[in-house]
């Protein structure tokens, strides 16, 4: 039976898991892949802390280098994260010909085309399987599972720290700062949340999943980001009386030449299965135009099932390897580049929810109708959520129809300035 080893650059929490994987199941490995796989080194520059597994002596070391120079390593895992060292090291295992696992969602959706354009340079292989969602399989589908469908959309909710808050925020009435507190007690959020709850988490994310879907790469800056650390507990509560929660969701999708590529916070009816994904889970919908919808579903990050989509792709690498085959390194797809383009956030289109503190006084609504209307956004439906107290604002929530992202923003300005309001108007999304 071939033997292919594998070196670990970090040793945090995945990849103590990745350790603890092949040390595990190795045997069970070999007997349905008909390869051995060897964990040879692992590379922390801490390999004192216990991790909580049984490492064998002498695979430990603080010297990286060594780990991607060892003749005997042909698989390098990366579980550093971010685009410092973790890239020099992506691109000196590339260029020293061996094949690269990493989840480092952020180093691909920002230096991909340097990292994918190095793997093909070199002949090797490069798999990502766990940079989005986690435990999910949602890279696998769109490679294979739904390669042979057009994909027209993709839903997500990609960020388990975004999706515990605003779960509990719903269902036990907190604001945003005292769920976030019990988040970072938990571990679910970082002492620094701003990546997750600020949406750029989940627009790296996005970004792979389009650049897979479409066949070229949007750039992180051109991507409109909302997160929710401004979102009101009102907002929560009132899209419930109307029938719907608030998701953080990715959105991608491609009409025609152009593609969609967004994050922000959006009212999911209670009815769809989106809405339905709580606590820290992850979730992808797709679309395609054969398969229709498919959703997928499960834990999207923490220490077993990101390392478990980790081990996977390990076990693929090096399946090709004994079989002589580099499947991935020129197959990541740059065939929409030139063809499509990413849509301005301004030109799409989307149906909203806005919250007003109208002025309590006649004709006020009738103004801010009247200016909606001017300027092509139409309601759908409308509603006081509070009786007026002497000469106070009164909340007024609205929902329209689809209508232009710019439309709407030119026509909540005009309405900030007409003096009908007592607030700048909260807007959301709506699926």
């Amino acid at each position: 039976m071939n033997e292919i080893g594998v070196g670990i650059l970090g040793f945090g929490t995945v990849g103590a898991g990745v350790a603890d994987g092949l040390l595990k199941h190795r045997d069970v490995m070999a007997k349905r892949l008909g390869v051995d796989i060897i964990l040879k080194k692992i590379a922390d520059l801490d390999i004192t802390t216990p991790r909580g597994i049984d490492v064998p002596d002498g695979i430990l070391t603080t010297d990286a280098a060594s780990v991607i120079a060892d003749p005997g390593i042909k698989i390098v895992v990366e579980t550093i994260g971010g685009t410092g060292i973790a890239k020099k090291f992506v691109l000196d295992a590339l260029n020293a010909k061996k094949c690269v696992v990493t989840a480092n969602k952020k180093l691909l959706a920002e230096c991909g085309e340097e990292i994918f354009g190095t793997a093909a340079e070199n002949g090797v292989d490069i798999y990502f399987g766990a940079s989005v969602g986690g435990g999910i399989p949602i890279i696998r589908v769109l490679r294979e599972g739904l390669s042979g469908n057009e994909i027209e959309s993709i839903h997500g909710i990609l960020n388990g720290t975004c999706n515990y808050i605003l779960t509990r925020m719903e269902n036990e009435a907190l604001p945003f700062d005292e769920v976030l507190k019990d988040a970072q007690k938990l571990g679910y959020a970082e002492a620094n949340p701003s990546l997750d709850i600020d949406g750029f988490d989940t627009a790296h994310k996005a970004c792979i999943l389009a650049s897979l879907a479409y066949g070229f790469r949007p750039k992180l800056e051109d991507v409109q980001v909302e997160g929710i650390r401004n979102l009101a507990g009102e907002d929560v509560k009132y899209a419930a009386d109307f029938g719907y929660r608030i998701k953080l969701l990715a959105y991608v999708a491609k009409k025609g030449d152009e593609v969609e590529v967004g994050v922000h916070p959006t009212l999911v009816p209670f009815t769809h299965m989106l809405a339905n994904v709580n606590d820290a889970f992850n979730a992808a919908m797709v679309k395609g135009d054969m398969s229709d919808y498919t959703m997928y579903y499960g834990r999207g990050a923490g220490r077993a099932p990101t390392a478990s989509t980790v081990v996977a792709d390990i076990g693929d690498i090096a399946r090709n390897l004994a079989s002589g085959e580099t499947r991935y390194a020129r197959a990541v797809p740059t065939y929409g580049e030139g063809k499509v383009h990413l849509k301005k956030p301004g030109d799409i289109s989307s149906r909203f929810y806005v919250r007003f503190l109208v002025a309590d006084r006649a004709g006020a609504f009738g103004t801010i109708a009247s200016i909606l209307g001017r300027h092509g956004v139409s309601i759908s439906a409308a509603s006081q959520k509070a009786g007026s107290i002497g000469n106070q604002p009164v909340p007024v929530v609205v929902l329209t129809h689809a209508a232009k992202t710019s439309s709407l923003e030119k026509a909540l300005a005009e309405i900030e300035t007409s003096g009908v309001v007592g607030a700048t108007p909260v807007k959301l999304r709506m699926i």
